[in-house]
């Protein structure tokens, strides 16, 4: 039998032990965030001051902000109304996490958990996020009175979800999306460590052909109203990871990859231009 000295003693050692090894995973969690090895690429979006209802900055991944931008730059092609904007995103928050997903209940898909059975489109027509997203805002502007009622109600005329009572959970967020990619908020959308590899083939005319097929035009440089100019800078920048970005200049602030950040980089003139990685 041991004795209660010994079995002490084993304790103690034991203590001593897992201390040493939660001593070692702190100073290597440490040492990995300060080298940047931990760094994960993210969005972040900053409200404007004064903004009640609005949290006071967001953050999500690259795909939820790619996602987010072919959303919000949908419904500006079809000129739908910026609460039916937020309306898509909330939608789309709840149903997919802003994840074009290839799967869901029963046959669900895409953006918006679509579904072909239920006269959505096709297989293939929902998983493109330009397609479904549309056919959300069609169908919305088809609900009567659906801007006087609650987000959740009009939401739920559309997607006739088992859980209703979740998009309104999601409205602060979209709103914040919504006010940032409509170029309400000058220079509140930022995207840092997205490395050099884009997430998609950026082959030439890729900016323009995305640009046309979600804004509805190819023109992204030169003079540009207030509003549309940072409603395209922002989508530009919430894109950058796909379209292989490196910078994006509006009105004499610029977002580099490299910072992660807008700096003021010259006069406001209202200039819109872009360069992408490896551009000379």
């Amino acid at each position: 039998m041991s004795s209660p000295i010994g079995a002490r003693a084993r304790l103690a050692v034991a203590v001593v032990a897992v201390l040493a090894v939660l001593a070692l995973v702190v100073t290597l969690v440490v040492v990995l965030a300060e080298s940047g090895v931990t760094a994960r690429p993210r969005c972040t979006i900053t409200a404007p001051p004064d903004s009640p209802g609005l949290p006071a900055t967001w953050t999500l991944t690259p795909e939820q902000a790619d996602s987010a931008a072919t959303i919000v730059g949908v419904g500006r092609r079809l000129g739908v109304p910026d609460r039916a904007v937020t309306v898509a995103v909330a939608t789309a928050i709840q149903e997919s996490g802003l994840a074009n997903l290839r799967g869901g209940d029963r046959d669900s898909l895409g953006l918006f958990q679509q579904r072909p059975s239920q006269g959505w489109g096709s297989e293939e027509e929902i998983l493109d996020p330009v397609y479904s997203a549309t056919a959300f805002y069609e169908a919305l502007m088809q609900v009567p009175n659906w801007a006087t009622m609650d987000i959740t109600v009009a939401a739920q005329t559309v997607q006739r979800s088992g859980f209703p009572e979740a998009y309104a959970d999601h409205e602060p967020e979209a709103r914040l999306m919504a006010v940032a990619l409509l170029g309400q908020a000058p220079a509140s959308w930022t995207c840092v460590d997205l490395g050099s590899t884009p997430a998609a083939d950026p082959s030439g005319g890729a900016v323009a052909e995305l640009a046309a097929a979600e804004l509805g035009t190819r023109r992204l440089s030169g003079a540009q109203e207030p509003e549309a100019g940072w409603a395209i800078a922002t989508w530009l920048v919430a894109h950058a990871q796909r379209l292989a970005l490196e910078s994006v200049t509006f009105d004499g602030r610029t977002w580099t990859v490299a910072s992660g950040a807008w700096e003021q980089t010259g006069p406001a003139d209202g200039q819109l231009s872009l360069r992408r990685l490896g551009q000379p």
